[in-house]
């Protein structure tokens, strides 16, 4: 799989999977050893999907088109979320990742601020 193939297939599983908590879905495009850095100034968080989207009621989102270069990508989003605790959050941000031969995701890093 190329690198533009992989991108688009991450960025659609994640704009499928994200407002359904699909959880399964999205951890199937990471390798066994993935580093994911969630937000660039904390550290990766093991379990973050199944907290986040315990405290999510829905989510709506849309992913850009990935930049592509050798076998990294930088992939736009946004997203609006309903909390569980009446809160909404309305999120902008990139993901830049880096993918192994076989279209799985190795090390994700993302950048996002609420709006």
């Amino acid at each position: 799989m190329d690198t533009r193939e992989a991108a688009q297939r991450w960025a659609q599983v994640w704009e499928r999977g994200w407002p359904a908590h699909d959880e399964a879905a999205i951890s199937a495009l990471y390798a066994g050893s993935a580093m994911w850095q969630q937000h660039p100034f904390r550290d990766p968080e093991p379990g973050y999907l199944a907290r986040v989207f315990a405290e999510e009621e829905s989510a709506q989102c849309r992913f850009g088109e990935p930049i592509v270069d050798g076998d990294q990508a930088a992939v736009p989003w946004s997203a609006q979320t309903r909390l569980r605790d009446g809160g909404t959050e309305d999120l902008a941000g990139v993901s830049l990742l880096r993918f192994r031969a076989d279209g799985l995701v190795v090390r994700e890093r993302d950048f996002w601020n609420s709006r």
